[in-house]
C-alpha cells in the first residue's frame, strides 16, 4: 500500500519533466521543418527554412560592435557614460548624503561624523587643484543658467566644450569666471540653432550685458568658433508657444519673415524685434487675439521696437508682386 504513492509520484515527476523538455524543443525547434531556431538581433529565424518565428524582440545586447575580443575588452565598460559637462567627466566617487546603512537604518552618532568627515576629505580630492576648481564653479554656473533658459542638454555640453577650451587656452586672465562661461553658454545656443537674446542671457546670469556681449565677442575670436548671426525665424517658434498661438499663426509669421528677407527689411536689424513682430503680425492676419503688449513680456523687447517692425513687415509683405 505505501509503494503506489510513491511510484504515482514519480510517475507525476517524470511527467512533468517529459512535458518541460518537450516545451524547451518546442521553443528551439522550427514549427515548419523542425529546424533550429537562432535569434539574430531582434528576430529568431530558423537555420534551414529562414522562416521569422518572431520579430521586434527587445535586444538587450550592447550598442556597439566587436569584431575580435581585443576590440571587446576596449568598448566593453560599466557605470555612467563621461560628460564634460562635470570638472571631472562623471568619473568621480560621490558619498550621499543620506546618514543611513544599507538597510536603511540610522547610523550612530560616532559613524555620522565619521560620513562627515569623508564626505569632506572626498570633496577637497575632487578639487585638487585650481583649475578642478575653477571648472566646478564654472560648469555649475553654465547648468544652472541653462536650467533658468529651458536650454537642451547638447547645448550645455557644447558650452562646457567650450569652456574647457576657454580654459586651456588660457583665456580668464583678467576675466571673470561667471562672464566667459555666460559667453560660451550664449555661443553654444547660438550655434545649437536655439538662440537665446543677449537681455535673456543677462537676466539670469551674474554679470552685466556689457560685459558678456564683450566676453563674448572675445572667446568667439580667440577660439575661432563659427557662429552664424542668429536667424529671426528660430526665435519664432518658442515666442508661439509661449504665446500659445496654433500652428497655422506660426507658418505665416515664418512666412512674413521669409518675404522680409527677400525684400532685404532685416539687414541691421534685431532678430529678436523682427520675430516678435512677425509673431504680432500672424495673429492679426490670423484673427487671433494677442497684444502689443504680451508679445513685449515674451519676447522681452519694447513695443515701440514691435510696432516699427511690424510696419516694415506688412509693407514688404504688400510689395511683394502676387
Amino acid at each position: 500500500m505505501t509503494e503506489s504513492p510513491i511510484r504515482t509520484r514519480s510517475g507525476e515527476r517524470r511527467t512533468t519533466d517529459e512535458e518541460s523538455t518537450e516545451s524547451s524543443d518546442e521553443q528551439t525547434r522550427c514549427p515548419e521543418c523542425g529546424g533550429r531556431l537562432e535569434s539574430e538581433g531582434a528576430e529568431t529565424v530558423c537555420r534551414q527554412c529562414g522562416l521569422v518565428v518572431e520579430e521586434d524582440e527587445i535586444d538587450r545586447g550592447p550598442e556597439w560592435r566587436a569584431f575580435d575580443a581585443a576590440e571587446k575588452d576596449e568598448k566593453s565598460r560599466v557605470g555612467a557614460p563621461t560628460t564634460k559637462m562635470m570638472h571631472d567627466e562623471g568619473l568621480s566617487t560621490n558619498i550621499g548624503w543620506q546618514d543611513k546603512d544599507a538597510y536603511g537604518k540610522t547610523l550612530s552618532n560616532r559613524q555620522r561624523q565619521k560620513m562627515q568627515r569623508l564626505r569632506t576629505w572626498n570633496e577637497r580630492f575632487r578639487t585638487r587643484d585650481s583649475k578642478e576648481r575653477n571648472l566646478k564653479q564654472a560648469l555649475g554656473e553654465i547648468d544652472r543658467m541653462a536650467s533658468a533658459l529651458g536650454l537642451p542638454e547638447n547645448v550645455r555640453e557644447t558650452a562646457s566644450v567650450i569652456y574647457r577650451r576657454a580654459l586651456d587656452e588660457n583665456l580668464l586672465p583678467g576675466r571673470s569666471i561667471e562672464g566667459v562661461a555666460t559667453a560660451s553658454l550664449y555661443a553654444a545656443a547660438r550655434q545649437a540653432g536655439t538662440p537665446r537674446s543677449l537681455d535673456e542671457i543677462a537676466a539670469v546670469s551674474r554679470v552685466g550685458k556689457d560685459e558678456i556681449a564683450r566676453t563674448y565677442r572675445y572667446v568667439i575670436r580667440e577660439l575661432g568658433l563659427e557662429v552664424k548671426p542668429a536667424d529671426p525665424v528660430s526665435y519664432v517658434p518658442r515666442f508661439a508657444s509661449e504665446l500659445d498661438l496654433p500652428d497655422e499663426t506660426e507658418r505665416r509669421a515664418r512666412a512674413l519673415l521669409e518675404t522680409a528677407k527677400e525684400r532685404g527689411v532685416h539687414s541691421g536689424k534685431s532678430p529678436v524685434g523682427l520675430a516678435a513682430a512677425a509673431v504680432y503680425a500672424a495673429a492679426l492676419l490670423t484673427n487671433e487675439k494677442v497684444t502689443q503688449n504680451e508679445v513685449s513680456e515674451v519676447a522681452n523687447i519694447s513695443e515701440v521696437t514691435i510696432r516699427n517692425r511690424y510696419h516694415e513687415l506688412l509693407e514688404a509683405e504688400e510689395s511683394t508682386p502676387a
